[in-house]
């Protein structure tokens, strides 16, 4: 018994690292040829958002909130395939649910 409870420990201490490490990776999404940039950490907690002052039009604000949305979507699915890599990582491909 003390053999897995050893693992889940030793499992548990190298998912922590790797929730750290997560928030050190970032990614870059852009959309409307770069007019609108997001940079997302590895937890899907979004560090920053650039807006170019050409697409930024009051009388087309629908234009500027589909940009914004596009990049972040991208952003999400950036950042979830860099998470799904960095924990494959820990695991060895191991399924575990939740993660």
């Amino acid at each position: 018994m003390n053999k897995y409870i050893r693992q889940a420990q030793e499992l548990q201490a190298r998912l922590a690292k790797a929730q750290e490490e997560l928030s050190n990776i970032t990614v870059e999404a852009t959309s409307g040829g770069g007019a609108v940039k997001v940079v997302m950490d590895g937890q899907q907690k979004i560090q920053s958002v650039k807006i170019a002052r050409e697409v930024i039009n009051p009388d087309d604000v629908e234009m500027l909130q589909d940009l914004v949305l596009t990049a972040v979507k991208e952003a999400i699915v950036k950042s979830q395939e860099a998470a799904a890599k960095q924990m494959e990582k820990i695991t060895g491909g191991l399924k575990i649910p939740g993660l």
